[in-house]
């Protein structure tokens, strides 16, 4: 068989795309921006924000603390903020009932945001993790096995007293089954219409969590548990085609895949297969190894988290959830 490159060249020279940066960014396939950039905190209720040992210079934020944070965020011109709850001890149970409280602290981070800062999106984590003293997503059995339909019930409280206090989008990271269209009935029933579901249609029991575990003081909760009979196994592709189709016809706004790096050829399957905006998480995990490469001397920082994150929107994702976030719009303005 004769191979037509060959014979092709030299009228064929694909380095003369690659000649100079003005001819690059012509002709570029994709291109990342600011507005692709939903930024992840972490909350307290505490005084002071504290440092989180396992993802180096991200902390869990005071009120004040966050303030400026989302102050930042705007300027920049990052429209999408994500908050997940440090819950103290005495506030958990195997319930989860601090999850829906009005005056819970993830409801007044809400209120507040939107109050100072009406224009940045705030999306809110629907799952009872950072709630229940066995660090499980959802309500556990007399065999520890999280139960299905018991657990709705509380997330859809949950999800209603998030759309109360303002958000703009609750995003169920739980993976229980059905749990978009009980959600969506409720948001409905109760007039928040225009309040969007981000579902994480397809969230695999990734190793990649453990530094966001600690970050939310479930890893000790959890000990020597895990969430494989609910999160998605990471063998499985085809599977989350059924899930994220189940999700959409229920109501979802958007899709999840989380994690991101890990897990690309999954964004392009979902983005390919469904007309609906992919969202990904590069998670606590992916952000800590890139970290730790970076502090060894290994990568660098700029040049290994640009490239990962541009990687995440060539796969096809249409917004990115980074811890990098802030960094890289400092960068994409040079």
């Amino acid at each position: 068989m004769k191979n037509n490159n060959l014979n092709q060249y030299p009228n064929t020279r694909m380095r003369r795309l690659r000649k100079t940066r003005a001819i690059r960014e012509l002709v570029e396939e994709t291109s990342l921006n600011v507005n692709d950039l939903i930024y992840p905190v972490f909350i307290t209720d505490k005084n002071n924000s504290e440092n989180i040992e396992l993802m180096p210079d991200i902390k869990r934020l005071c009120m004040n603390d966050l303030m400026q944070t989302a102050e930042k965020l705007v300027l920049h011109g990052i429209h999408a903020i994500a908050l997940f709850p440090v819950i103290d001890k005495k506030y958990k149970s195997s319930n989860g009932e601090e999850a829906y409280k009005s005056d819970g602290l993830i409801q007044k981070t809400i209120a507040k945001l939107k109050s100072e800062f009406p224009e940045l999106l705030v999306i809110t984590d629907v799952a009872l993790d950072p709630y229940t003293t066995h660090g499980q997503d959802g309500i556990i059995d007399d065999n520890n096995y999280v139960t299905n339909d018991k657990t709705i019930q509380i997330l859809k409280k949950q999800a209603l007293s998030h759309a109360e206090a303002g958000a703009d989008i609750v995003a169920p990271s739980d993976m229980m089954d059905g749990r978009i269209g009980a959600i969506r009935a409720e948001l409905e029933k109760n007039n928040f219409h225009n309040t969007l579901i981000l579902s994480y249609a397809a969230k695999y029991a990734s190793c990649f969590y453990g530094p966001f575990r600690d970050a939310v003081n479930s890893s000790d909760s959890l000990a020597t548990g895990n969430k494989n009979n609910y999160q998605m196994d990471p063998r499985n592709s085809d599977e989350s085609l059924r899930e994220v189709a189940l999700d959409i016809s229920e109501g979802a706004d958007i899709v999840m895949i989380k994690p991101a790096m890990m897990y690309q050829d999954i964004i392009l399957k979902i983005k390919s297969e469904f007309a609906c905006p992919v969202f990904a998480f590069q998670v606590s995990g992916e952000y800590a190894m890139l970290k730790a490469a970076a502090n060894a001397g290994y990568l660098c920082h700029k040049e290994s988290v640009m490239e990962s994150v541009l990687s995440i929107k060539r796969s096809g994702a249409s917004g990115i959830f980074t811890y990098n976030a802030i960094e890289i719009a400092q960068w994409l303005k040079e």
